[in-house]
């Protein structure tokens, strides 16, 4: 039932994607092909019209139409401003082959130079712009008007950029404040979904049907990070649609509800880590009372939740009352005597967690409006300075060289057409680094199934150019699921309906076929050019990009779990773990884009490895959050308490300590051993450190080895629950009487218990991540036996 109305879904999103594309290629095609004479003046190139259509209007709403207004006259008056400036000192007549891709090269450099400051749209309209001003005043010579030129080209974009909110306006406008609402509203459903799923699962008697509901809740977590997605993409177009309200406020209010919500995915997450174990809860646990009380957090839990996401409850009952303390965690008075009791509390201490987040108010730490424009104009004037960066030069030069390349060599093999090798190059333009060779072929079979796609449209409607248009409906469909789809992505998608609307909606080019094999020529050889100067530019495989992403993970796992033993401020620890995060995002991203590049004479890449440490690293990255909100919340219960028990929380601390400064140590060999080029490097250097007679038996290494026979993690685990038993004794000895305390007690137990899981986990998942990187260095250096601690401890000595 879920897959069918995913399905649904999105067939609803394509359809209505390609009837918005079809009205406004139609709109164009009619005002250029049966409009008035003074338009068909002004509009001399239809054709980049249709292109401006598909580079705005593919998925878009209404806000991202106005905005693609915006950009449309932002990237005009970067390339017409200049080129008719550049056309009155060179003179049309003037122009060859070479002094055209020279000129269209410079003016592509000074467009893509800010990088962090144009938006890719603008840049990609620009660039495009720049391609046929250019060209098509090489190609017409002396009769190429250096003023009027430009300007018709500027025509031609606004007539696509008209077209695009004509049909984003009927037959009612599909807005992006819409869209966003409505994700909230299934992301609140889908929350409310797992929670009731991992219940289900907790609280099951057998392991069949708890897995079954485990599965089901995946399958929703999936669904659930597409829809946050969506929530990313539409946030910025929000704001052109409310542009005459008070769009801060407004802003403001669904920013909180979107980051509460994604808050409980951590909490989630731990539910999910629990139940995905295996590992059985004890029947005891789970008797009679107990059962039932979790049932009323359950409850507790969906009624905070859909308060977040606003909606309308009948009036609250005395089991649900949200300020009533949990009268099933107030039996919770003593530390788990073994560690598989641990699991229990944890899955509590999550469901805790969630309902803490859903029922918590915002922060007012929001910085003023002054303080923010400020920052802003401090991050403008930073922004244009790093232009000079490396990051933002090479990509410059990159694209100024393939376009310049294929503009020279698409010109010598047909003057006539040559700016169709450019245009490929411009409108594709990618302001981060892509697999390079997957992205160029899906653009290449995406150019070719629409052309042959437009020439068949041709041939059968030949002489009824309305049918024609009509015709573009069923491909545009097709194309917004090939954009939707793994395997051709945005660009095949976007390269499929411009290779069609070309042909279809063309007019006086000569026979269709020939047209076609011509397009088809020219796009090969610009795609060529991006290829060969990508290579030549920047030689590096996505392969060594993972590697040093997976470098930098290991560091930022360091630096998160040396924080634990330095008492950080909650915005250090907050920024520690964002830069994990966006570390493995970046790892992610990049394991995908060496998945899919071609091994040639190099050794294949161990994506399988790659992809499990992924895995590894974030279950680690949440068990460190998880420390730190149980850390946190031990802090404020420790406060005003007597010394015996302040005495208690630092051996506990330390225990902790102890795990994460291994851990730290670690990851910091790890950070070492991924760089290793081979293991021969590793011996040269030890050789020119005058370390070759070093010897691992001689005193006591700093790295600790967790796959080792005396397992440290469980050694500290054991010593943890000895010291938390101190701590849940001790803490409310003088004041046993008292109720409020008792709750208290249970909720210290409730934490002290979840730092105990988080210890044992955080142990297993080093061991298997240790495993991991024995293996990735394994692959590396086949004809070696590889001991990782041994290389570990002879790295660090590198650096003594």
């Amino acid at each position: 039932m879920q897959m069918t109305e995913r399905g649904r879904a999105m067939w609803r999103t394509c359809l209505a994607s390609a009837f918005r594309t079809a009205l406004a290629c139609t709109i164009v095609g009619a005002a250029t092909l049966y409009g008035p004479e003074w338009i068909l003046r002004f509009v001399a190139f239809p054709a980049f019209s249709y292109v401006t259509v598909i580079l705005i209007i593919t998925d878009a709403t209404l806000g991202d139409t106005l905005r693609g207004c915006w950009l449309a006259l932002y990237a005009t008056c970067q390339s017409v401003a200049p080129a008719i400036i550049t056309l009155r000192l060179i003179g049309p007549a003037r122009l060859t082959a070479g002094t055209t891709a020279l000129a269209a090269a410079l003016a592509a450099f000074v467009v893509v130079l800010p990088n962090n400051l144009t938006h890719l749209v603008a840049k990609r309209i620009a660039l495009g712009q720049i391609v046929l001003i250019y060209v098509i005043g090489y190609i017409n010579g002396a009769e190429t008007e250096p003023v009027m030129h430009p300007l018709r080209v500027a025509a031609s974009t606004a007539l696509g950029v008209i077209a695009c909110v004509l049909a984003l306006l009927v037959p009612f406008p599909r807005l992006a404040t819409c869209e966003v609402k409505q994700s909230f509203k299934e992301i609140g459903q889908n929350v409310t979904t797992r929670v009731k799923l991992y219940m289900k699962a907790f609280c099951a008697e057998d392991a069949t049907s708890a897995m079954a509901s485990v599965s089901q809740a995946r399958e929703l977590s999936r669904m659930s990070s597409k829809l946050y997605q969506t929530i990313k993409r539409y946030q910025p177009s929000m704001r052109w649609e409310r542009l005459p309200f008070k769009i801060w406020r407004w802003q403001n209010v669904n920013d909180n509800k979107g980051e509460k919500l994604q808050s409980m995915e951590i909490a989630l997450r731990g539910m999910e880590m629990v139940l995905a174990s295996k590992t059985p809860i004890p029947s005891s646990l789970l008797a009679g009372e107990v059962k039932d009380g979790i049932k009323n957090m359950q409850e507790r839990v969906i009624l905070a939740i859909k308060r977040v996401n606003n909606i309308p409850q009948p009036s609250v009952t005395p089991e649900t009352d949200l300020e009533k303390p949990n009268e099933c965690l107030q039996k919770l008075q003593e530390i788990p005597e073994t560690s598989q009791d641990l699991p229990f509390y944890f899955f509590l201490f999550c469901l805790r967690l969630l309902e803490t987040i859903s029922t918590a108010k915002p922060e007012e730490n929001k910085a003023k409006p002054e303080e923010k424009n400020k920052g802003s104009v401090k991050s403008k004037s930073r922004s244009w300075i790093s232009c000079r960066d490396s990051k933002n030069v090479m990509p410059a030069i990159k694209l100024s060289l393939s376009l310049g390349l294929a503009i020279f060599l698409g010109s010598l093999y047909s003057k006539p057409n040559g700016y169709w090798a450019g245009l490929p190059v411009a409108i594709s333009f990618a302001a981060a680094r892509e697999a390079t060779f997957k992205v160029a072929n899906v653009k290449a079979q995406g150019t070719v199934i629409g052309t042959v796609y437009g020439v068949m449209g041709c041939f059968v409607f030949q002489r009824f150019l309305t049918v024609r248009f009509l015709s573009l409906l069923p491909w545009f469909i097709f194309s917004a699921f090939l954009s939707k789809s793994r395997m051709y992505g945005q660009a095949g998608g976007i390269s499929a309906a411009i290779g069609a609307v070309l042909i279809l909606g063309r007019k006086n080019f000569g026979g269709p076929s020939d047209f076609a094999i011509d397009r088809i020529i020219e796009t090969f050889i610009g795609l060529s050019c991006s290829i060969m100067v990508e290579l030549v530019l920047q030689p590096t495989r996505a392969a060594n990009v993972a590697k040093l992403e997976l470098s930098r993970s290991f560091h930022a796992l360091y630096e998160c779990a040396s924080l634990f033993g330095a008492k950080p401020s909650k915005a250090e620890i907050v920024e520690s773990q964002k830069k994990l995060r966006s570390h493995l995002n970046a790892l992610k991203k990049s394991t995908e884009e060496a998945q899919a590049e071609p091994s040639f004479w190099f050794s294949p890449f161990n994506a399988s490895r790659y992809e499990k440490l992924f895995k590894s690293l974030c279950r680690m990255a949440d068990l460190l959050e998880f420390s730190s909100h149980a850390i946190g919340f031990l802090g404020e219960q420790g406060k005003g308490k007597s010394p015996q028990c302040k005495e208690n929380l630092r051996d506990v601390d330390k225990d902790l300590k102890s795990l994460t400064q291994s851990i730290g140590i670690l990851a910091k060999s790890f950070e070492e051993i991924t760089l290793l080029k081979s293991l021969d490097a590793l011996e040269k250097a030890l050789v020119k450190n005058d370390n070759s007679s070093w010897d691992i038996e001689l005193g006591k290494t700093p790295n600790p080895s967790f796959s080792s026979p005396e397992s440290e993690p469980e050694k500290i685990l054991n010593t943890y629950l000895q010291h938390c038993r101190g701590v849940a004794d001790g803490m409310f000895r003088a004041e046993e009487e008292r109720e409020e305390v008792e709750v208290d007690k249970s909720e210290v137990v409730l934490s002290l218990s979840a730092l105990g899981f988080c210890v044992e986990k955080m142990g297993q998942e080093a061991i298997e991540i240790e495993e991991m990187v024995k293996e990735v260095v394994q692959s590396e250096n086949p004809s070696s036996h590889v001991n990782l601690h041994e290389i570990s401890c002879k790295i660090r000595s590198l650096y003594k």
